[in-house]
């Protein structure tokens, strides 16, 4: 045998061990739990579901399920883009242009004339308004198509709605909030909602395919109207595991991220909570699924409640979203709880 031979022989030799012993690091998450928890839940899914996992800075998870139906594919997302309309809002504090402590009188001035204006940026935030608001659970979170316009909306809110207590005095969810935060900002930008998103948000992030206009009546609602996909909405969430950067660019402030996923006014007596999150923490946009004994939130989470469950998870540094068609019935926690144990089975979490 030759010495070109022998050492061709040793180059592949060499190889092949090295190969076996990269082949459990590449390897290293068995997703088989994940795979039958949602083969099981397919019917309970709708027979249409995305789910993404990233970690180590890449996605180590991805299962599509049903025809036509993929992580490209845009779907309402609901109470899901409340997490997006607290990260814009934080990102003009970031820039100065916006306090958490600015009244909303100071801005949109009916408010004021009809002695609302005490209210600020972070009670819109935190479902803490004392506004009057609709009863009887999600289904009445959508404001009636006869509002043009987040101003022409505020302006009702600001004219027929009662005060029932003084803000930062009990905590009731429901859009009023959000959708003055989303007036805020068109006044505090000069730009219609949907812009700001896009400019502030979606843009740098290459959410291409998310939006909050709605095409058939053209009104754009912050509180629940966002449309997306469930790969556009996992680089909002690497943005926020990441501490506000995005493929090496800040997004926005850690101060910011850190407020967000901090319990807002933990002790406040809950007036209306949706299915699911009795007990749990609210931060701004988001939900508290887990925290620390500081109230810093370690799992937070933005769901649909009809659907799509996003979160991030600092204790296991991994985000997730099980996205799925919007259903017709409040959805509770049981299936993002099933989904999330999976996950973390598979990634060595506990």
């Amino acid at each position: 045998m030759s010495y070109k031979v022998i050492s061709t022989c040793l180059y592949f030799s060499l190889l092949g061990v090295f190969m076996l012993f990269l082949q459990p690091v590449m390897g290293q998450y068995n997703f088989a739990g994940v795979d039958d928890m949602l083969q099981k839940s397919e019917k309970a899914l709708g027979r249409h579901a995305v789910a993404l996992v990233w970690k180590d800075g890449k996605i180590v998870y991805k299962k599509e399920i049903g025809e036509d139906f993929n992580a490209k594919t845009q779907v309402a997302i609901g109470a899901s883009g409340q997490w997006l309309v607290a990260a814009v809002s934080m990102i003009y504090a970031d820039e100065g242009k916006i306090t958490l402590d600015t009244k909303a009188g100071k801005l949109i001035p009916i408010l004021a004339k009809y002695m609302k204006g005490y209210i600020n940026l972070r009670h819109c935030l935190t479902h803490t308004t004392g506004l009057e608001a609709e009863k009887g659970g999600l289904g009445k979170l959508l404001p009636k198509s006869k509002f043009e316009s987040l101003e022409e909306e505020v302006d009702f809110f600001a004219t027929k709605r009662e005060i029932v207590t003084n803000p930062q005095t009990e905590f009731f969810y429901s859009h009023v909030g959000m959708n003055i935060a989303g007036r805020m900002l068109e006044v505090v930008s000069r730009k219609t909602f949907d812009r700001v998103v896009q400019e502030k948000l979606l843009r740098p992030l290459k959410m291409r395919t998310t939006t909050f206009f709605n095409y058939d009546n053209l009104y754009v609602n912050p509180s629940a109207g966002a449309q997306s996909t469930a790969n556009d909405y996992m680089n909002f969430l690497v943005m926020l595991l990441n501490n506000g950067m995005f493929e090496g660019k800040r997004i926005m402030s850690e101060k910011a991220i850190e407020e967000m996923e901090k319990a807002q006014f933990a002790n406040l007596p809950v007036k209306y909570t949706p299915k699911g999150t009795e007990g749990l923490h609210y931060g701004l946009g988001a939900w508290l699924m887990e925290e620390n004994a500081e109230g810093k939130g370690t799992v937070i989470s933005g769901p649909s409640f009809v659907g799509t469950w996003p979160y991030i998870d600092r204790k296991n540094n991994y985000a997730a979203i099980l996205f799925v068609k919007p259903q017709s019935d409040e959805q509770g926690k049981e299936m993002y709880t099933q989904f999330k144990a999976a996950v973390d089975e598979a990634v060595g979490g506990k």
